[in-house]
């Protein structure tokens, strides 16, 4: 695989200043039942590295220290960690929002038929990754059988209160391209997703988020083998959006690895780029004390893909 933080760390993005701090993301480790062409974490069933409980402790702590209101997990499939449920429990005991960025095929996967039970029982939102309503598109892009078994999951989401009237239950959905283009309109691909949904299977979800791919680890360097990473840099910076600069995630959120080392975003996590200004990579232990004091956000070219059309975050779009 690429190297790609030599290719994306000299930029003229703009300087990004941070506001309040209101999120932790934690990834729990890289280890996933899928190995997503697109992933930018490059998970997969033959990764080891997660996170272990002494650092989901600091990540509590932290928690309830300085007032953060969102836990978002991710991986990888998050739920492969072992402690998964532990922490989801501990942090909705802080009055916490959870939310599970789910594949929705680990619901159906031997060991893990109660986890859509256990974020129903304990109102944990979840945004759950489908990239088409049309199974050979998902097939293609994720695996063969991941679409059927990702409407399995759906489906017991949906019978479990997800996105069911005023259950409260929020089930949003993630689409992302199938290669190098910018995601559609979010509310027209929103709108043609809950009818198709609806209509094919009898599926309902709370929003459509859309996200661009990333030109990091796996999904940048097929683009570099493929001599097509410079043309998808130039549709990234042509189509920079200001007006998405002052709702960046990064401005509200705070990335924490499997290590316990913490970044501006889950891209810089994966570029390996240290927090802010700083030369060296910081702990969250090192936080514990005084908070995240640091204003600056660490940019490279990568955060073009952010700014671009519609914009694109853990949320979906920036702009209307």
């Amino acid at each position: 695989m690429h190297e790609m933080l030599p290719h994306l760390i000299q930029t003229d993005f703009p300087s990004i200043q941070r506001k309040q701090l209101d999120t932790l993301q934690a990834n729990l480790g890289y280890r996933c039942n899928q190995s997503c062409l697109h992933c930018h974490v490059a998970a997969s069933p033959k990764r080891t590295e997660e996170m272990d409980w002494d650092t989901m402790q600091l990540m509590l702590d932290f928690i309830e220290k300085f007032g953060v209101t969102t836990l978002d997990l991710t991986g990888g499939a998050p739920e492969m960690n072992p402690h998964f449920k532990r922490l989801v429990i501990e942090a909705r005991k802080l009055n916490v929002k959870v939310i599970d960025r789910c594949n929705l095929t680990i619901l159906c996967e031997p060991g893990y038929e109660d986890f859509a039970e256990f974020l129903a029982e304990h109102e944990v939102e979840v945004v759950a990754s489908l990239p088409c309503y049309l199974e050979d598109n998902v097939d293609a892009q994720r695996g063969d059988g991941v679409f059927l078994a990702s409407i399995e999951g759906l489906k017991q989401l949906n019978k479990l209160g997800y996105a069911q009237g005023a259950s409260g239950k929020v089930l949003n959905l993630v689409y992302n391209p199938p290669g190098a283009m910018l995601p559609p309109d979010q509310q027209v691909l929103e709108a043609d997703y809950k009818h198709q949904l609806n209509a094919r299977y009898g599926i309902q979800f709370s929003n459509l988020f859309t996200l661009a791919n990333l030109p990091i680890q796996r999904f940048g360097s097929t683009l570099i083998s493929k001599n097509t990473f410079i043309p998808y840099m130039e549709l990234l910076r042509s189509s920079f959006n200001a007006a998405t600069l002052d709702n960046l995630m990064c401005r509200s959120l705070l990335s924490v690895g499997w290590q316990g080392y913490v970044h501006d975003c889950d891209f810089n996590q994966q570029l390996k780029m240290p927090l802010g200004s700083s030369r060296e990579p910081v702990h969250l232990s090192a936080l514990l004390e005084n908070g995240l004091q640091e204003k600056r956000v660490s940019i490279g070219d990568h955060c073009y893909g952010c700014t671009a059309g519609q914009g694109s975050s853990c949320g979906g779009a920036l702009s209307a």
